[in-house]
């Protein structure tokens, strides 16, 4: 507890010294908390893409000042984190898979400065935050989709890589597939890239050479493959049915407003501590949704997937969590 009222009162000051504190309450009032976001990838890429456009949907109802650096090479990361932190940005948002050690040096550098980071390990006292794309909730409901429409009964999955963040969402979507059609089958493949369409289409026409007639589409690339071949897809994170018309299904769509919001918050009362923001992606806080073309999927399957939206809104059901990679099935 004293570690996290030193923290608050450091960040409060921090805050506190660019934006004036009001004196009958001595609480700092963020009219404008400046944030920084740090992208390895470009912010059109699906999921960097849901963080910046959370941070400048804040940005736009004039709650942050906000600035990115997107391309990021992972040797420049830490640069730009500290380059960031030197100039007095009260926040820094990113994602640090595959650097976490020197991310994390950063923060302990930096003990005035809030960082909330993509991860998959735990938060650090006492200012370094982090956050997931928790959306197994929408992804095991976007599974129930494809079980009940698939006629070959061969599912593709194509995703980038096999970590904790990708794996718990297939292993819903299958859940999701499985629990409404019992027989059905997939075939999974990992292209070891976040961002290579060409890859990710040529896996999926091999998927769809083994008999898959849905395509669940983690990575850019395999709705184009189903196009050309007059197959279904699944889509990801994002919502890209008005780029395929008549191909996407349904899709999972991550929202990372309430993230961004709670963690603006907490600067601004100067009650910021480590923690793990990975929650407020769940559906209960607005977190995750599921959206689906009732032009494209019978009314009994949507009648079913709603209702099962249901009990998970309502606590009666809970869709299980795996990290662990997903394999094809035998």
């Amino acid at each position: 507890m004293l570690l996290k009222r030193k923290m608050g009162r450091r960040l409060m000051l921090a805050v506190a010294a660019s934006i004036g504190l009001v004196a009958s309450t001595g609480i700092a009032v963020a009219e404008k908390i400046k944030v920084a976001g740090i992208y390895t990838l470009p912010v059109e890429q699906q999921w960097i893409s849901r963080i910046h456009k959370a941070l400048n949907t804040a940005a736009e109802r004039g709650d942050i000042d906000y600035t990115f650096s997107e391309n990021v090479a992972n040797t420049d990361y830490e640069r730009v984190m500290r380059e960031y932190a030197e100039q007095g940005q009260h926040l820094i948002i990113g994602e640090v898979f595959g650097l976490e050690r020197a991310a994390r040096k950063v923060a302990k550098d930096y003990t005035e400065t809030a960082f909330v980071m993509g991860s998959s390990l735990a938060p650090e006292a006492p200012n370094f935050s982090v956050f997931d794309n928790f959306i197994h909730e929408p992804s095991y409901l976007t599974g129930m989709v494809a079980g009940s429409m698939t006629e070959s009964n061969v599912i593709g999955m194509v995703g980038g890589y096999a970590i904790p963040e990708v794996n718990r969402l297939m292993h819903a979507f299958m859940d999701g597939a499985r629990d409404v059609n019992p027989d059905v089958k997939f075939i999974v493949n990992f292209i070891d890239s976040w961002y290579d369409p060409p890859k990710a289409k040529e896996s999926a026409f091999a998927m769809m050479d083994a008999g898959a007639d849905i395509m669940y589409a983690e990575r850019y690339g395999v709705s184009d493959a189903a196009v050309e071949r007059g197959a279904k897809a699944i889509g990801n994170v994002i919502d890209t049915s008005n780029d395929y018309p008549g191909t996407i299904l349904a899709s999972a769509i991550w929202h990372m407003e309430a993230t961004i919001d709670k963690a603006v918050s907490q600067v601004a009362s100067g009650s910021f501590e480590a923690a793990d923001y990975g929650q407020y992606s769940f559906m209960e806080f607005g977190g995750g949704s599921m959206v689906l073309d009732e032009s494209l999927v019978p009314a009994d399957v949507v009648s079913a997937v709603k209702a099962k939206e249901a009990q998970i809104l309502d606590g009666s059901f809970r869709v299980s969590v795996n990290d662990d990679a997903p394999a094809s099935d035998n």
